[in-house]
């Protein structure tokens, strides 16, 4: 796996753990009762926006460290999860003594 590669899958995990933390004790403006006027009743009365991102950040470095050395090990591969055959049969290349380099 390459650093962008690396870069791109941790921004993946990390907007999708963001996407889940966001509802997780949310208090709406009318739960509480005090609807700001001109907003919805469901509007977040205090957002943790900070909290929940450090939050975030913690639980997306866990799974991205799972994900990324499964990937690394070669526990699962990209013609594992090939479902469709687009890939095309494996090839390999078998090195014999005539071919072998010097």
């Amino acid at each position: 796996m390459g650093v962008t590669t690396g870069i791109v899958l941790f921004a993946v995990i990390w907007f999708m753990t963001f996407f889940v933390v966001l509802p997780i004790r949310v208090r709406t403006q009318g739960d509480v009762g005090r609807v700001v006027p001109g907003t919805p009743a469901g509007s977040p009365e205090n957002h943790n926006l900070k909290k929940k991102a450090w939050i975030t950040t913690g639980i997306a470095c866990l799974l991205w460290i799972v994900v990324a050395s499964t990937l690394i090990s070669g526990a699962i591969t990209l013609r594992d999860i090939d479902m469709f055959n687009r890939m095309g049969p494996e090839t390999t290349t078998q090195t014999t003594p005539e071919t072998a380099p010097e």
